[in-house]
């Protein structure tokens, strides 16, 4: 009854007129208000039994425990499948309260909680169910969780008849192409659309019944004992089994959590299985052991996080603009993913900009994610910050790279590590040039000892000619000076210039060498490193990082073991 009542938009409550409301009755009862279904119809059956005295004390008792329920019930119907009375009257009153129903939206996105599974001759593997949400066409693709593989759809039947669709709020079979049927089971969902996926943890807001004395006192023909309800409050670590969609999954209550009988509160339920949920599902409470009916509640958030916030997030309540904020606030610049939103908050893809909009202007997009602006304003300080110190100890540089600081940024989104980088540098911040972040106004300087330190090492380099020192030498000559920012001070100021890693030269000298390098090569055509080596009177230790350089300039092109000049071999 658990699974079937799922997905349904219209419960017929019977109840024998011989017997009255019985155990079941309540339990069933209950389990179609826990389950949030909006209209009933009340059967009173068997009505041959019984004469009208019996039947009015039943009719009587029905009325007043419907009134109690938060379900539109109509006025019950007596019949007797035997003698065919009253079968007309039910056939009118269900036709009239289905036309009163509301169409389930077609825009929204697929899912079907799958109840059986089979396999059929020349179909292949077949799931049922009842369509909760969207459409789905002969051909298209679904995604079959747990088990989270992507299959196709090979043919549709509804109420048993070939379709081209599957619509929302029917009973529905689907063939599929790429599953066997030994691969699912009852329980799992077919769901089609981005943002699915199953979950360990729920956050929910939960109501406990009260315990309910089994039968009415009319129930005297066969009734039992038993009875419904919560007989000792839920708290944390209790077990209990939730009843979703056609999954049944055993859970444990976690967090501070004190629900009395007859109470309700948000709790965080951690599931021993996955299943797939979503924001405004509804599912049934049973005891662990015995098993009972003891309550029911809403999903909040369908991917509850592995922390412990829950006090903030869990009492956002049933408002999703107030579950967006309270999820970016918890998150910080990790941010929440629009594309969940659908499934996370229980709304149509199309409704979520409106979500977003109604959320305020702490919300901050940031192409598929969201974040509040006070965590990106908290990030750009954090940042300036970070820049400011390595000013402070990196006084010769033109800023911070701008690699490391989005490395500073990681996990967060890439995307939201551009936003909040842009937006830093629109509001003032910090400056972007090229690769590097500065403050603003920010430019390199020397002291009086750096500036004594970088005027020698340019004499040095200068001397050196193409004798090239490599930093290694050059921090044993100047020991205590920062030669790798100095030379990239020079190197800005147009004083010198790489050669590789290791190796910096003076701009002058290396113009030199590409002057004679050109001559020799227009003369000789080409050249090994042997035929130059006499020439420029180096060793090899020096004329090959050269030679390279050239190379890298486009200067010369390596033939084997000689080189030719790139302008004459193009």
């Amino acid at each position: 009854m658990l699974a079937g009542a799922t997905g349904i938009d219209l419960a017929l409550l019977v109840i024998a007129a011989d017997e009255g409301i019985m155990p079941q009755t309540e339990e069933h009862l209950a389990i179609v208000e826990l389950l949030g279904i909006g209209r009933g119809v009340p059967v009173i059956t068997k009505r041959d039994l019984v004469d009208d005295d019996w039947l009015a004390l039943v009719r009587a008792d029905v009325i007043a425990r419907l009134e109690r329920s938060p379900v539109r019930w109509a006025a019950p119907v007596a019949v007797s499948a035997l003698a065919g009375s009253g079968l007309d009257e039910l056939r009118d009153v269900l036709r009239a309260t289905a036309q009163q129903l509301t169409e389930r939206p077609s825009d929204d996105l697929y899912r079907l909680p799958i109840d059986r599974v089979f396999a059929v001759a020349g179909a292949g593997t077949v799931v049922t169910g009842s369509t909760w949400s969207g459409t789905l066409a002969v051909g298209d693709s679904v995604r079959l969780l747990p088990l989270d593989r992507d299959v196709r759809v090979r043919s549709i039947e509804i109420h048993g008849r070939p379709a081209t669709q599957a619509l929302p709020g029917r009973r529905t079979a689907l063939a599929l192409v790429g599953v066997d049927k030994g691969e699912l089971t009852r329980g799992d969902v077919a769901v089609a659309g981005e943002g699915w996926r199953a979950t360990t943890r729920i956050d929910a807001a939960v109501s406990l019944l009260t315990p309910t004395a089994a039968g009415s006192a009319r129930a005297g023909r066969g009734g039992g004992a038993g009875g419904i309800g919560a007989r000792k409050p839920l708290t944390n670590r209790t077990r209990v089994r939730v009843h979703l969609g056609t999954a049944e999954v055993l859970a444990r209550v976690s967090g501070a959590v004190n629900i009395p009988p007859g109470g309700s509160g948000t709790v965080r339920l951690v599931l021993e299985q996955p299943l797939v949920a979503r924001g405004g599902d509804r599912f049934v409470l049973r005891s662990f052991s015995p098993v009972t009916t003891i309550g029911g509640g809403v999903v909040l958030d369908p991917f509850s996080p592995t922390s412990s916030r829950q006090s903030r997030v869990l009492g956002a309540g049933g408002k999703p603009a107030d579950r967006v904020v309270a999820w970016t606030e918890a998150t910080g610049l990790l941010g929440i993913r629009i594309a969940e939103l659908p499934v996370r908050l229980g709304v149509t893809p199309a409704s979520v900009s409106a979500v977003i909009d109604e959320a305020g202007k702490g919300i901050l997009a940031c192409g598929d994610w969201l974040v509040t602006r006070a965590a990106a304003t908290g990030e750009i300080s954090r940042l300036a910050e970070r820049i400011r110190a390595h000013h402070r100890g990196h006084a010769l540089e033109p800023g911070l790279s701008l690699q490391a600081l989005r490395a500073s940024l990681e996990p967060v989104p890439a995307v939201v590590v551009d936003q909040v980088l842009a937006l830093g540098a629109r509001k003032g911040a910090f400056e972007i040039d090229g690769a590097v972040a500065r403050l603003p106004g920010w430019r390199p300087s020397l002291d009086a000892g750096a500036n004594s330190a970088t005027a020698q090492l340019a004499r040095r380099l200068a001397d050196a000619r193409w004798q090239v020192p490599t930093i290694a030498e050059l921090e044993r000559e100047f020991p205590g000076a920062n030669i790798r920012a100095l030379l990239a001070h020079l190197a800005r100021e147009g004083g010198v210039e790489q050669v590789d890693q290791e190796r910096f030269a003076a701009t002058a000298a290396l113009a030199e060498f590409r002057e004679l390098l050109e001559s020799a090569l227009r003369e000789l055509g080409a050249a090994t490193p042997a035929d130059l080596r006499d020439r420029f009177g180096l060793t090899r230790k020096f004329l090959i990082p050269l030679l390279e350089w050239a190379d890298r300039r486009g200067i010369t092109r390596r033939q084997g073991d000689a080189r030719v000049l790139v302008r004459l071999t193009a």
